[in-house]
């Protein structure tokens, strides 16, 4: 039930009314996880599903509809960049084919993985209980004929590594610069817009031509004035 009221949330709700942390699902960036990834990571295809995993990382780390999304200790974190920041997932609305990928394609799974089948998705179910089971029902069957292409990969972040990867707010602009896929998974979707809202705020709040355009405006406004007056 809290599963769907979120993200009936989402669909009804304007992104700016409601807290990211609340109406999203996934929290701000900032998380350290404890993963470096220096350079853009090989990304492959995982056969069958629109989801990318990275073979050469000691890590549960995949890419899905437009971000990366890292499997780490018992917790799902998510980025639009290759090496963060992290912002922490909330169970309910790990997207649901991040949820089915097979237990194979986790390259540093956690030791309760042991035993289960290596062409199945991890038992989540099991693992978090009887309640996630009921909020996530079904997550675990769907057509296979009908899943989505795999979203294409943001290859303009390989240009960016070790001093030259951006901080947030770099990202933010690089991003809608370079990147022009548009996600389909509807928490992906808030996210974006959320970032993309946070991101305007701030840059207009670091303007520092704002304040001098607007004295301008005044200056001439009263000009305009004292004009009209000796024109009476």
């Amino acid at each position: 039930m809290r599963y769907r009221l979120v993200v009936l949330l989402m669909l009804l709700c304007p992104v700016t009314s409601v807290p990211a942390q609340v109406s999203i699902g996934i929290g701000l960036p900032g998380v350290n996880i404890g993963i470096n990834v220096p350079l853009f990571p090989e990304l492959v295809s995982v056969p069958g599903y629109p989801v990318y995993y990275a073979p050469g990382l000691d890590s549960n780390y995949f890419f899905y509809d437009g971000m990366y999304w890292v499997y780490q200790g018992n917790d799902w974190y998510a980025s639009s960049w290759y090496n963060g920041p992290w912002g922490r997932v909330d169970r309910e609305v790990v997207p649901l084919y991040v949820l089915r990928v097979p237990v194979r394609y986790y390259r540093h799974p956690p030791a309760y993985f042991g035993g289960w089948q290596r062409d199945a998705p991890p038992r989540w179910g099991e693992h978090w209980g009887h309640d996630w089971e009921q909020r996530r029902s079904g997550w675990d069957k769907w057509d296979r004929r009908a899943a989505p292409a795999p979203a294409v990969l943001p290859v303009y972040q390989k240009n960016y590594s070790g001093d030259r990867y951006p901080m947030m707010q770099q990202q933010q602009a690089l991003q809608s610069q370079n990147y022009r896929y548009q996600p389909k998974d509807v928490v992906v979707r808030a996210h974006y817009q959320q970032q993309g809202v946070q991101g305007k705020g701030k840059a207009a709040a670091h303007d520092p031509n704002r304040g001098e355009g607007q004295d301008r405006d005044r200056d001439r406004d009263k000009r305009d004035d004292r004009h009209q007056e000796r024109i009476r």
